[in-house]
């Protein structure tokens, strides 16, 4: 069989929606989904102009439909409105990858509530509203895959990010809880904790920061977006069919 054959793609005709999708780590798993075969919608919050030129980019390099949406993931209705509008657009959603997260860093003691509120809603409610604007699809086709991109703050914690962390570690008990209640109609619900992924968010660390971050490392080396998004990939495919509420570190070893 030729190695290009779509019949080795393991996405082929699948529909997936990353939120959070025109940048960094979200950015990396679009383009793995398209790769292999997806069509793929993702949401960006500001840049309309080179979420347009990534459009084209997936569209041009993988074949693929493609298509970008401005779009808050903690406004609730607008959620719904996003989910109905891919819907509308692509026929199905196959796959939910919750990424969109920001962070806020600061001291507890300095933290203020806007802070919290703020890290709360992007990254903790943005996952709820929109799994449940997804769910009855999911339920209706009585298949579906969710995977919500967590962090290992959420697992070791971190000084300084007490907002991130909880949000984070809120995802996997929200991941595990999702997983439980919906399995019987055969759709799973999956988490993956990056650990330091090297980004543009990264790029503006300075170099004695990620060396002191790369010496916690057993691999001695910051991940990449494509390395966690193959393992999106392994969950949005029937390769994991038999894997729900499981979190998979993607650290290099930080977490054991």
């Amino acid at each position: 069989m030729p190695e290009n054959s779509e019949f080795m793609k393991l996405l082929q005709n699948k529909t997936v929606l990353v939120t959070g999708g025109s940048r960094g780590i979200g950015k990396g798993i679009a383009e793995r989904m398209a790769e292999q075969g997806a069509n793929v919608a993702f949401t960006f919050v500001s840049s309309v102009e080179k979420a347009k030129i990534f459009e084209e980019e997936l569209k041009n390099k993988f074949g693929v439909k493609a298509k970008g949406y401005q779009s808050n993931a903690a406004d609730f209705e607008g959620s719904q409105k996003l989910a109905d509008d891919i819907i509308a657009d692509f026929g199905n959603i196959d796959v939910l990858i919750n990424n969109a997260g920001i962070t806020r860093d600061s001291l507890l003691m300095r933290m203020s509530e806007e802070q919290w509120d703020e890290i709360m809603d992007t990254n903790l409610k943005s996952a709820f509203n929109m799994t449940k604007a997804c769910l009855k699809t999911f339920m209706k086709n009585r298949a579906g895959s969710i995977i919500n991109i967590t962090s290992i703050v959420g697992i070791t914690g971190n000084a300084g990010q007490a907002n991130y962390a909880a949000s984070k570690a809120g995802m996997i008990g929200f991941t595990k809880s999702v997983a439980k209640e919906i399995g019987s109609r055969n759709v799973r619900c999956n988490a993956i904790a990056p650990g330091f992924i090297e980004t543009e968010m990264t790029d503006a660390l300075s170099q004695e920061v990620k060396e002191a971050w790369t010496q916690t490392i057993p691999l001695k080396r910051g991940g990449t977006p494509a390395e966690v998004a193959n393992a999106c990939l392994f969950l949005a495919s029937d390769l994991s069919a038999y894997i729900t509420g499981q979190t998979i570190n993607v650290c290099g070893g930080m977490v054991m």
